[in-house]
Parts: C-alpha cells; sequence; structure tokens
C-alpha cells in the first residue's frame, strides 16, 4: 500500500512541475492604487492556492478548538473529574 501511495504522490508532482514548466511566462498582477507587479504565472497560481488553503484552515480553527475543548471536557467527565460544564458557545453558521 505504501508503494501506491508513494506512486500517486511522485505522479501528481511530476504532473505539477510538467505544469510549472509550461505556465512560465509572465504576468502582470495590478493591486489598488496603481501598484501592479510582474511574475511567472505559475508563481500567481500557486500564490492565489497558497493563500485559498490558508484562509480555509483558519477559518475550520475556531472550529477545532472548541471540538478539541469539549473532547477533554468529557473525557475528564468521564474519569469522574467533577468540572463545570463549559460555557455554551453559539452555533457556527
Amino acid at each position: 500500500m505504501r508503494i501506491v501511495t508513494w506512486t500517486i504522490r511522485l505522479l501528481v508532482f511530476v504532473l505539477l512541475v510538467a505544469f510549472g514548466a509550461k505556465n512560465a511566462d509572465p504576468v502582470t498582477l495590478h493591486f489598488y492604487f496603481g501598484l501592479s507587479y510582474q511574475t511567472p504565472l505559475i508563481l500567481a497560481l500557486f500564490g492565489a492556492f497558497a493563500a485559498g488553503a490558508f484562509f480555509g484552515v483558519l477559518s475550520l480553527l475556531g472550529r477545532v478548538l472548541r471540538q478539541r475543548r469539549e473532547i477533554s471536557f468529557l473525557r475528564r467527565k468521564q474519569a469522574g473529574v467533577a468540572e463545570p460544564a463549559p460555557p455554551a458557545m453559539p452555533p457556527m453558521l
């Protein structure tokens, strides 16, 4: 199973490197206030992907921390440690 996993990873890596090599043309990114920056297309795509991944993880961080807190409370409760209940939090939309 490990060989299959590593083969798939290698294949994805090779495809991404080939995609990057094909998209090395320079593009101009225009920002506010007349600012512009010229960069290879693959760096612009990677930057957009990295920013999206960062904000996606950031949006899930609150829920994960709340679940960890609730799990630790339930484990302590199951072990018999008397402790006040955690404060109720409003549901996330």
